[in-house]
């Protein structure tokens, strides 16, 4: 699908209500959600929020001419296909897709339902779209980075610590984001005479533990490269910077709110 035809979709989804008012019945229409948060997120409840309010605002109302299917992944793997699984069977009219592994999973069973995506980093070369002018297939959206911006977080992190000598990157590796932003540091670290070694985001037992090793020896310090893992577990990995002392950069405003 070309981009001029995706945003024809749009178009059509926006003239929805209009067409809708002119009939004795509306047509209820449905989208997907796929999210890869928690259920009890304060950031996806924040995200939901303003979606609901956006929607609103557009002539959509929830309960009369929109239905809204949401599913909660937790940035777990196997979630994210039980519940594409789940939204391709209720054939909605378009899906929202947060994340690359969300996009993935649906896109592994569906290349006809429309899916708008966010929190990409790089959709061309995880193959979600042929190319950022020309998307192709059935998705289009909004991509959040490019990968050389994870080399910044490690010059801003030498910045702030002048003295670290290690650095260890805490990042999904089952997500291919996550192994391409640390392969952007590595790239970049010897020139700042840092080593830097990789810490998995996927379980709180491991993050603990990993870190708690990584601690033992002076001069280190954390890079918190974007993943949904990382977001869910981001109170226990502060608490870990804090409690080991290592300087750290995130890659998200709410864990810098966060303390």
């Amino acid at each position: 699908m070309q981009r001029r035809d995706f945003l024809g979709v749009l178009g059509g989804v926006a003239a929805w209500p209009l067409v809708a008012r002119a009939q004795q019945r509306e047509t209820v229409r449905r989208i997907g959600v796929l999210l890869n948060r928690a259920a009890g997120d304060p950031e996806a409840a924040d995200s939901v929020g303003a979606f609901v309010q956006g929607m609103g605002e557009l002539g959509w109302r929830i309960g009369g001419n929109l239905r809204i299917e949401y599913r909660y992944s937790a940035g777990n793997p196997e979630l994210f296909r039980k519940y594409a699984s789940e939204l391709v069977a209720l054939a909605p009219e378009v899906i929202l897709a947060a994340s690359t592994l969300s996009v993935a999973a649906l896109q592994q069973l569906s290349r006809s339902i429309p899916i708008v995506f966010t929190l990409v980093s790089d959709p061309v070369g995880a193959g979600i779209v042929d190319s950022l002018a020309r998307p192709g297939g059935n998705a289009t959206g909004f991509m959040l980075a490019e990968y050389s911006v994870s080399g910044k977080w490690l010059e801003l992190l030498k910045q702030v610590a002048p003295g670290l000598k290690r650095v260890a990157v805490l990042r999904h590796s089952g997500n291919p984001a996550g192994i391409a932003q640390f392969g952007a540091i590595q790239a970049v670290a010897a020139s700042l005479g840092l080593a830097v070694s990789p810490i998995d985001v996927q379980d709180a037992g491991e993050i603990e533990r990993a870190v708690a090793v990584f601690a033992r020896s002076a001069n280190g310090g954390m890079v918190v490269t974007g993943s949904a893992t990382a977001t869910i577990h981001r109170e226990l990995i502060i608490t870990l910077a804090a409690r080991h002392k290592l300087p750290a950069v995130y890659t998200d405003r709410f864990a810098v709110a966060s303390g």
